[in-house]
């Protein structure tokens, strides 16, 4: 059993197979465990925001569920369960530091997750992504982790990229009074998102929303 899942798998193959990363060319890998976790989780965490949080705005529910189901959060719960150690990996990748890759760590984590929910339900799961989740984020709270798009879009480039996004004015029309914005976000002079806005600022938040959705959902 892995170190604090509190979780027994009947079917020992799929263990094996949720911790197989696509380095290791076994024939399978655990990608579409960890296409099937990341909805799974999904769910899960704007299931357990909309129940804690009766009287939020949808805004701020996004905000929440995007500090909570990202990269680099599903890397820290993966670190919790000790996945690195147990990842299934090429050498190559061994060599380059795989199993402490935050990429690596998510995908095993949200594979790990698909993999429960198919030999378990989603009731098991649940309990499980979410004592890992309180366990880990101790004040799970609009004040503690609900940080502005551009912040939380920069702690995720960051940390996938190695780079930090630039925001560009691509266009502004109508009059001084009542003026818009069409901002874009760029990395490596690519456009990740853009978006409408009444102020430069407004337009920057509204394309940082969608470049998170775009890069959480695999954008490359």
């Amino acid at each position: 059993m892995l170190k604090n899942l509190n979780y027994k798998f009947n079917d020992e193959e799929l263990l094996e197979l949720a911790l197989t990363h696509k380095s290791a060319k076994k024939g399978t890998n655990n990608e579409r465990l960890e296409f099937l976790g990341d909805a799974v989780m999904d769910l899960i965490v704007a299931e357990y925001l909309c129940d804690k949080f009766r009287s939020t705005q949808e805004g701020d529910l996004s905000k929440l569920r995007a500090a909570l189901v990202n990269e680099t959060s599903f890397a820290k719960l993966a670190k919790k369960l000790d996945l690195g150690d147990n990842i299934i990996i090429s050498a190559a990748e061994e060599n380059n530091n795989g199993r402490e890759k935050n990429s690596i760590l998510s995908d095993a984590f949200e594979a790990l997750m698909g993999a429960i929910y198919l030999e378990a339900g989603l009731e098991k799961v649940r309990k499980i992504a979410i004592d890992l989740l309180e366990s880990e984020y101790k004040d799970i709270s609009l004040k503690a982790l609900a940080k502005d798009y551009k912040t939380t879009l920069q702690e995720i480039t960051q940390a996938k990229f190695g780079i930090t996004p630039e925001y560009r004015l691509i266009d502004s029309k109508g009059p001084d009074h009542k003026k818009e914005f069409k901002m874009g976000i760029f990395l490596n002079d690519k456009l990740y998102g853009e978006a409408v806005g009444k102020s430069k600022k407004d337009g920057e938040q509204k394309a940082a929303k969608i470049a998170i959705d775009l890069i959480e959902k695999g954008a490359k």
